[in-house]
C-alpha cells in the first residue's frame, strides 16, 4: 500500500516528465524556424541535430554514475533548470556557433533528465508495487502536446523564437525547481537485495525480488550487470527512437516542404503524434497488466509501421497529419515498457539497467537524424520516412524480449 510519501514522490516525478516533455517539444516544433533563420541546408540541419543526441548519450551515461553514488535527484535538480536555459539559449542565438553551444548544453542535460527521471518512476512504480510508469511517460507526452500548441499558437501571433521559448521554459523551470526536494532521495532509491540472484517476474507486475543490479552499490559490490537480458530492450529502444527521431527532427520541416503548411500548421504533426501517444499511454498500465508488456509492444510495433506508411503515402494535410497520430498510437508503449522492464532487471536501484537502456534512446536519434536526414538530402522527406517503417516493424520481432522468463545467477554477473 502505497505511503503519502510515496504519493509525494509520484506527484513530483510527474512534475519531472511534465517538464521534460514541455522542454522537448517546445524546442522541436521550431526546427524548421532554426533551419530558417541560420540559412542551414538539410545536410547541415542533420549534423546539427546529431549533436544533441551524441552528447545526451554522453549525459546519461554520466548521470548513471551520478546517481550510483549521489541519487537521481540530486541529478534532475541540477540538469532539469540548466534544460530549460538552453532551449532560451538557442532561441537568442545569433548565429550556428552559438546554436551549436546551445545544443551542448541542451543534449548534455536532456540524457542526464531522461535518465534521471526513469530511475524514480522506477523507483516510485517499485514502491507502489504495481505498473505505473506508463502514466509517467503519459504525461510527458501531455506536456509534448502543450508545447507543440503553444508553439502553433505563437506562430500564429507571430512571436519570434526567444519570446515563444522563454514563455513555457520559465513556466518549466518553475515547476522543476518546486518538484526537485520531493523525489525520491538516494535511500529511498537505493535498495538492499540477496546478492545470490537477479530475477525478472516476466509481466507487468511488481518488481521480482532480485540480486545485484549494478556494481558497487547495494547487494551489488564488485558486480557488473549482464548485457545480454536487456539487449532486446537496447535494440526496441534504438528502433523506436529511429522513428521518434525523424517524426521531432523532420516532422516540422516535412510539413513545411512536402506539405507547404503554413506556421499555424506545422507543429500540427508532432502535435498529433504526441496527442495520441498521451492518450494511449493513459491507460497503458490496465492494458500492460491486462496482456502483459510483450503482446502490447508487438501491437505497437505492427501499428507504428503503419502510421510510417501512411506519411510516406500521404497525398496532403490532414492525411499527413492522422499518419502522424497512427504512428504515436504504435510506438507510445514501447519507450515506457523498455523502462519498466530495466528496472525489474536492476531490483537494487542502481540504475546501470535504466541507463544503458537510455543510452540507445540517443543511439535511435543518431541514427535516426543521420538516416531519414540523408535520404531526405539524396531524395526527399517524404521518401526518407520509410527507414523509420522498416526499423518499426523489426520491434514486433522483439516484443518477446520485454517479458522475459529466465533467471540469472550470481555466477553469470561477471566481476568488475
Amino acid at each position: 500500500m502505497p505511503t503519502p510519501r510515496d504519493r509525494r514522490a509520484r506527484l513530483a516525478t510527474f512534475a519531472v516528465f511534465f517538464v521534460q516533455g514541455l522542454t522537448f517539444a517546445t524546442l522541436l516544433t521550431q526546427v524548421a524556424a532554426l533551419q530558417k533563420k541560420h540559412g542551414l541546408s538539410d545536410g547541415e540541419l542533420s549534423i546539427l541535430l546529431l549533436v544533441v543526441p551524441v552528447i545526451a548519450g554522453a549525459g546519461s551515461v554520466l548521470a548513471g554514475e551520478v546517481a550510483k553514488r549521489y541519487g537521481s535527484r540530486w541529478v534532475l535538480r541540477v540538469a532539469q533548470p540548466l534544460a530549460g536555459l538552453a532551449v532560451v539559449l538557442a532561441g537568442l542565438a545569433a548565429n550556428v556557433p552559438e546554436l551549436v553551444g546551445a545544443n551542448v548544453l541542451f543534449g548534455l542535460c536532456l540524457g542526464a533528465v531522461d535518465a534521471g527521471m526513469n530511475m524514480q518512476a522506477v523507483t516510485v512504480e517499485r514502491r507502489y508495487g504495481r505498473p505505473i510508469l506508463t502514466g509517467f511517460h503519459a504525461l510527458w507526452s501531455a506536456a509534448a502536446v502543450i508545447g507543440a500548441i503553444w508553439a502553433s499558437a505563437a506562430g500564429g501571433l507571430g512571436l519570434n523564437l526567444p519570446a515563444t521559448f522563454a514563455v513555457a521554459m520559465v513556466a518549466g523551470v518553475v515547476i522543476a525547481v518546486i518538484a526537485g526536494p520531493r523525489l525520491c532521495a538516494p535511500e529511498e532509491e537505493h535498495v538492499e537485495t540477496p546478492a545470490e540472484t537477479v530475477t525478472s517476474t516476466g509481466s507487468g507486475g511488481s518488481p521480482a525480488s532480485a540480486g545485484s543490479g549494478g556494481q558497487g552499490g547495494p547487494g551489488g559490490a564488485g558486480r557488473r550487470f549482464p548485457w545480454r537480458p536487456i539487449l532486446p530492450l537496447c535494440l526496441a529502444m534504438a528502433f523506436l527512437y529511429v522513428g521518434d527521431a525523424s517524426i521531432s527532427n523532420f516532422g516540422s520541416v516535412y510539413m513545411d516542404k512536402i506539405m507547404h503548411s503554413s506556421a499555424a500548421v506545422v507543429p500540427l504533426a508532432l502535435a498529433a503524434y504526441q496527442a495520441t501517444t498521451f492518450v494511449v499511454r493513459i491507460g497503458g498500465d490496465f492494458a500492460v497488466r491486462r496482456y502483459g508488456p510483450a503482446a502490447i509492444v508487438r501491437i505497437g510495433g505492427a501499428l507504428a509501421a503503419v502510421g510510417f506508411a501512411g506519411i510516406v503515402a500521404a497525398p496532403n494535410e490532414p492525411l499527413a497529419i492522422v499518419a502522424f497520430g497512427v504512428t504515436g498510437v504504435g510506438l507510445s508503449v514501447v519507450a515506457p515498457q523498455s523502462f519498466s522492464a530495466a528496472g525489474r532487471l536492476d531490483p537494487a536501484g542502481m540504475g546501470v539497467a535504466i541507463a544503458r537502456v537510455n543510452m540507445f534512446n540517443y543511439v535511435g536519434f543518431i541514427v535516426g537524424a543521420a538516416l531519414v536526414g540523408g535520404i531526405a538530402d539524396a531524395a526527399d522527406y517524404q521518401i526518407a520516412f520509410a527507414a523509420p517503417l522498416v526499423l518499426a516493424a523489426g520491434i514486433i520481432a522483439l516484443a518477446r524480449g520485454f517479458q522475459p522468463k529466465t533467471r540469472l545467477a550470481a555466477s553469470e554477473l561477471t566481476e568488475a
